[in-house]
């Protein structure tokens, strides 16, 4: 076989996918399968991280950086609740936001995305807003359009009444949890969809109409809003997109689903509940119980989705990062629960 002892010539080069790649094979058969690598320069890789707070477990959060740090994501997104929240001391509120955000100091670029516990009250809404800005925005990256929602949207009177709503729901849980079941907040679908008011809608139609070009739309959400009919539900956005391609992430439920919803144009797109990422969870056994992080690429037809479980990647000293295996990740395994005699 011929070979070069420097690289391929200019027309080789030429008939590759990726310039990058050179050999001193000049001609006939190769060793590999083919050159039309998967890198073109507009795809970009990124991951969303989901509940850390409601039922807060120590070191699992530290965890998933610690990994993500080794895979190197464009930026990190979030479904929400960052913080325990649960409180109208200013103070406390931005101690609690300290912490989380030292936690990030060495991450890549992250964007917060509140759920309800990060924004329970008014006075939690001006913390955010101090720190963060905006509670709802967008961006583009990549030619793909991004729209962070607030779920957690309503009038401050209502959102006052809700947050006394859930104080009692949650005081009374810690002496008489049945009791606490028949309170009127556990009925609330704000409790479970949230909200999205009119001034949030009209902002991201205008987001969308905005961007008519993009290749596409991720949205990003706390509550599952589009379960929601009528007003406050997702209804508006959804038409805007129309037969947009776009995939939907939340959290909330601290449990992972996949579903496909019909688009206001009828096409079926993905909305994807993601589990938790240190916050409560079952250890049974259940489906979707479950810790990770989501690892998107956006590539040539669109994002390519994968979930990584924390307790599923090991450095390479084969440890799980962050002293993983000292934390409790998956049932019946150490130091987890045992899994439940049948």
């Amino acid at each position: 076989m011929k070979r070069w002892a420097a690289s391929l010539s200019l027309a080789a080069l030429a008939a590759c996918a990726s310039p990058a790649f050179q050999s001193d094979i000049a001609s006939g058969p190769t060793p590999w399968t083919h050159t039309r690598f998967d890198n073109a320069p507009e795809d970009f890789s990124f991951a969303i991280v989901t509940d850390l707070e409601s039922g807060y477990r120590k070191g699992v959060f530290d965890i998933a950086l610690a990994e993500l740090k080794l895979l190197r994501p464009t930026f990190i997104l979030t479904t929400g609740d960052m913080i325990d929240g649960g409180t109208e001391d200013s103070d406390e509120l931005k101690r609690q936001w300290d912490e989380f955000d030292a936690r990030l100091a060495d991450s890549a670029p992250f964007f917060h995305i509140a759920g309800n516990h990060d924004l329970t009250n008014v006075t939690q809404r001006s913390v955010w807003a101090e720190r963060y800005g905006p509670r709802y925005y967008s961006f583009v990256y990549g030619n793909v359009l991004f729209l962070a929602l607030d779920t957690e949207d309503y009038p401050e009177a209502k959102m006052r009444e809700i947050y006394q709503m859930r104080a009692d729901f949650l005081n009374l849980r810690k002496t008489d949890p049945a009791a606490a079941e028949k309170l009127p907040y556990r009925a609330l679908k704000e409790s479970r969809t949230g909200e999205i008011g009119p001034e949030q809608s009209a902002y991201f139609e205008k987001a969308i109409a905005d961007n008519p070009n993009v290749r596409w739309t991720i949205l990003l959400m706390h509550k599952p809003v589009y379960e929601r009919a009528g007003d406050g539900g997702l209804a508006r956005i959804e038409a805007a997109l129309a037969t947009r391609p776009y995939t939907l992430l939340n959290g909330h439920l601290h449990r992972y689903s996949y579903s496909q919803r019909p688009s206001a144009g009828g096409v079926k797109r993905d909305y994807i509940m993601l589990g938790t990422t240190g916050g409560e969870r079952g250890f049974d056994g259940s489906p979707g119980a479950v810790d990770h992080f989501m690892w998107m690429r956006m590539g040539r037809d669109g994002p390519s989705i994968a979930n990584i479980r924390l307790d599923g990647m090991f450095d390479k000293t084969g440890a799980i990062p962050a002293d993983g295996a000292k934390v409790c990740l998956d049932w019946g395994a150490p130091p987890c629960p045992s899994p439940p005699t049948r």
